[in-house]
């Protein structure tokens, strides 16, 4: 089987593939080591790792990121490609046809450019372009930017996921959809399994599984409430409140053993 093949077969409607995003090498071995199947890059984690916001990470940098994520991992890796870094779908190639070497599993692909949702028929033709380019060892994931984008429009979002599937993409993705309702009328117009985003104005797991979504993501929230716990433990250190701030280093401490065990 193709590494596309392989993790596609992960995708389970009703048993969906729970497949957490780590923000570098360390932090993936880590959630290896507590069980997850697959993985996927952040845009947003990883550029925090280089002091930056989202969006602001070059396409060698982010592919050369992806290929040391696969690397440190067994499991199948997603790669967080935004746009594409490019709005043409020569661009678009140019970029996917420097994916499989990368050794990941799949990728993801936006139809927001240049701060702006893409006219479809220009987003069909990227989807369509990007799975020339990727051959048959990457699985391509198209997203519907929308709803992330501040656009709730279902209609139009169906009618995209429709097109990109048909123009070849292999997962659909449109982060930021939450209603019931409206993954219903996702699922009931598409056949490619759907990733949904974790959220916690959203279904639960267990929620979405009983929908028929296939694959959970939680973005770059990992990595803000890694921030998080950062930001407690600071407070707790101005404070010298020792008992939790060394609870947190040794809970740390056993995962990273075990998770760099040879």
């Amino acid at each position: 089987m193709t590494r596309a093949a392989e993790f596609l077969a992960l995708h389970r409607p009703g048993d969906p593939l729970l497949m957490p995003n780590p923000r570098d090498g360390g932090s993936a071995k880590c959630l290896v080591a507590l069980g997850f199947e697959a993985l996927a890059t952040t845009s947003g984690g990883f550029a925090l790792t280089l002091g930056r916001d989202d969006g602001q990470v070059s396409r060698e940098e982010a592919l050369a990121h992806s290929a040391a994520v696969a690397a440190a991992v067994p499991v199948p890796v997603n790669a967080d490609l935004e746009d594409g870094f490019g709005r043409s779908p020569e661009e678009v190639a140019a970029t996917m046809r420097l994916v499989p070497a990368t050794g990941v599993a799949g990728c993801s692909l936006e139809d927001w450019s240049g701060d702006a949702i893409l006219e479809t028929p220009l987003a069909v033709e990227r989807v369509r372009a990007a799975r020339e380019a990727l051959g048959e060892e990457v699985a391509l994931v198209a997203r519907a930017e929308n709803y992330l984008r501040g656009r709730p429009d279902l209609d139009d979002t169906i009618a995209r996921l429709v097109a990109y599937q048909e123009a070849g993409a292999d997962v659909l993705y449109a982060p930021f959809v939450t209603s019931p309702d409206d993954l219903r009328a996702i699922l009931a117009s598409i056949e490619a399994p759907l990733n949904a985003l974790l959220r916690p104005d959203g279904p639960s797991v267990r929620e979405l599984a009983d929908l028929g979504v296939a694959r959970v993501s939680v973005g770059a929230a990992f990595t803000y409430a890694a921030y998080g716990t950062l930001t407690a433990l600071a407070a707790d250190l101005r404070h010298d409140g020792r008992q939790t701030f060394f609870d947190q280093v040794g809970t740390g401490r056993d995962l990273t053993a075990r998770a760099l065990a040879p």
